[in-house]
């Protein structure tokens, strides 16, 4: 059509397009259905969204120049400095400790097992869990408990 600003850094959620072709001014854009739409405004119209444009501009400079785009924060900076990094050997032990945990639970009966796991992943008490399948509460806390015996046994705790 005509001028555009073709070198013009535009954030990728800026979903139009400025146009100057023979002294007039358009706005193109997409409608819902993907079709370029291209719509005549005035000139004053055109300034304020150029204008706009310019100001996003400015703030995607000044963020990607003088913000830092890292994760350091006081409080992850306050973690660095209090808690030692977890080596190489300590991560695979966890792992390796959390693999043993899974397959302990897996061979849980599958009462103890679901009931475990509502309490302790699921975050929910033995009322919420009691009224979810129909049963009483002493019936899930026994559930639970002998689901941890069983864990305890097969780390050698006990």
């Amino acid at each position: 059509m005509g001028e555009k600003h073709p070198n013009r850094k535009k954030d990728k959620y800026n979903p139009y397009t400025l146009i100057i072709s023979d002294g007039r001014y358009y706005l193109s854009f997409k409608d819902s259905r993907g079709d370029l739409q291209t719509i005549e405004i005035d000139e004053i119209l055109y300034g304020l969204f150029n204008r706009f444009e310019l100001e996003d501009i400015s703030y995607l400079n000044k963020l990607s120049r003088h913000i830092e785009h890292s994760e350091l924060t006081e409080a992850s900076l306050n973690d660095r400095a209090f808690c030692k990094p977890e080596s190489i050997e300590e991560k695979v032990s966890r792992n390796i400790e959390y693999e043993l945990l899974h397959k302990a639970i897996s061979k849980l009966p599958e009462i103890q097992r679901r009931r475990l796991l509502l309490y302790f992943f699921g975050e929910m008490t033995y009322e919420q869990i009691s009224a979810l399948e129909g049963c009483t509460k002493r019936a899930v806390k026994f559930s639970v408990d002998i689901a941890i015996e069983k864990l305890k046994k097969d780390f050698g705790i006990f």
